[in-house]
């Protein structure tokens, strides 16, 4: 049985799934929104979303994500110097099945555990408030209700649902939740706003045996499946992973139509923290600070009559003359220009792009891995060129290639190097010459970044030419 002191700490589940594709192109599908640094605090909202339930108050989280960003979610938890439950999902089966998982295992450690359900890409203003309003929701949820955080709406938005607040409950600032309105055209929104409705944040606060009470009545199929995929889950390095064929039996199903517009134990606590899930450029427009022109500029950009634009660079300078409301984001690879009143139609874009064949739809130039990253410099007939980054005591896979030769020249750090039967250490200024066929591995043994330029050199580059033999992190 738990102690008393961890009795009334609430669980966050928090869920990092999703594309992010309506902020292409620094958000992508190897690489979405929640993990990348936004806001000008330097963290992703995800590890944000981690700090604003770390506390005397909060339990270890429990992360439900997909098995592609396993090592990012664990590295990024690391740096802030947190564990939790990280728990890998098979495949995507919307919100429902991730609650679903995520209270079963809160209900394994703990009958009475309160759950707090958070997406891990979401902006909160004021973190103390969003702290004092999960409290009020918590002690509302002890008396039976699924708890959710409506927030006050600045603007008839068409991209959010709706809430209907009923009569006041018990606890101060907490209501009986009317209905759940689902996403309105601009006129009806205009019209729930002036008659007080809130928008749905997606959060909600439960104790987790209300919430499986709730799903056993409403949607049986989700909860059985869940649980057959918790049960039958196995442990791979510290990671919990899922049961494939019991999670595929899980309906594709939101918790917002599975269990919220239908329940009679919904309530909901008038939330008094700035909140934006930052789904479109205009919305990261919102909540960033303008200028006396009304832009928001970041990165080398520089602008002559230009006013009330977004203008974002990672790098590559980017110049904009004489246009106003507009959204210019530039990466080293792609480079996205919108009128404001357009940008929710970057998703419709990357689908194009998808179709199109371009490889940046979906992957970044820089590619992460969980021993560090790579980029691509250069790339021609019979030849590629890399920059490689390995952190401390990262190691490549054991590996060989069938159709190319490699070139690593140290520029950082020191290079431990296998190959065939022999070990090398190599440092700066210093190259190992890795022959076709030949088997081999890479190993920082520093407390430094291990920084490499690759060149490749062969009938075939692709990533797809690596044969792996061992791996330290049980990739196939």
């Amino acid at each position: 049985m738990p102690d008393s002191a961890a009795a009334d700490k609430i669980v966050p589940i928090i869920m990092v799934g999703g594309a992010g594709t309506r902020l292409w192109p620094i958000s992508r599908e190897t690489m979405p929104k929640q993990f990348i640094p936004i806001m000008d605090d330097g963290f992703s909202t995800f590890q944000a979303t981690l700090q604003r339930v770390t506390g005397p108050g909060f339990a270890a989280p429990i992360v439900v994500t997909a098995n592609d960003f396993r090592f990012v979610v664990a590295e990024q938890m690391q740096e802030l110097g947190l564990e939790g439950e990280i728990v890998l999902e098979p495949e995507r089966r919307d919100s429902a099945a991730a609650v679903a998982v995520g209270t079963l295992i809160a209900h394994a450690r703990d009958e009475q555990a309160l759950c707090l359900i958070l997406a891990g890409d979401h902006v909160v203003e004021d973190a103390q408030a969003f702290v004092s309003d999960c409290q009020a929701a918590a002690r509302q949820a002890r008396h039976g209700f699924i708890m959710t955080l409506g927030i006050v709406p600045t603007f008839p938005a068409s991209g959010y649902g709706y809430l209907a607040v009923g009569e006041a409950l018990q606890e101060t600032g907490a209501f009986a939740l009317d209905r759940f309105v689902e996403k309105p055209d601009t006129q009806t929104a205009a019209a729930y706003v002036a008659e007080g409705l809130l928008w749905n944040s997606g959060n909600f606060l439960f104790e987790a045996r209300t919430m499986l009470d709730e799903l056993r009545a409403q949607c049986p199929d989700v909860l059985s499946a869940a649980d057959q995929a918790v049960r039958k889950g196995v442990r791979d390095l510290d990671f919990l992973r899922l049961d494939a064929q019991a999670f595929s039996a899980a309906p594709r199903i939101s918790i917002d139509y599975a269990v919220m517009e239908t329940t009679r134990r919904a309530g909901v606590v008038r939330a008094s923290f700035g909140w934006s899930d930052i789904g479109s450029w205009d919305s990261v427009y919102d909540v960033k600070r303008q200028d006396a022109k009304g832009n928001v500029v970041e990165g080398p950009v520089s602008l002559i009559d230009t006013t009330g634009s977004l203008l974002r660079s990672d790098g590559l300078l980017t110049t904009v003359i004489g246009l106003d409301n507009i959204v210019v984001v530039t990466t080293r690879d792609a480079v996205l220009v919108a009128s404001k009143e357009h940008v929710a139609k970057v998703k419709d874009l990357v689908l194009q792009l998808r179709a199109e064949g371009y490889g940046e739809a979906t992957d970044h130039l820089k590619i992460h891995r969980p021993w560090g990253w790579y980029q691509r410099i250069d790339i021609g007939d019979r030849f590629q060129v890399k920059h490689i980054c390995v952190k401390p005591g990262g190691t490549l896979s054991l590996q060989r290639h069938y159709h190319r030769a490699e070139h690593w020249v140290v520029v950082k750090g020191t290079a431990e190097v296998t190959i065939d039967d022999q070990i090398r250490h190599y440092h700066e200024n210093e190259a190992a010459y890795l022959p076709i066929g030949c088997v081999h591995r890479m190993h920082n043994p520093g407390k430094i970044d291990l920084k490499i330029i690759e060149v490749q050199v062969g009938s075939y580059t692709g990533e797809d030419d690596i044969v792996r033999i061992e791996d330290i992190y049980a990739r196939n």
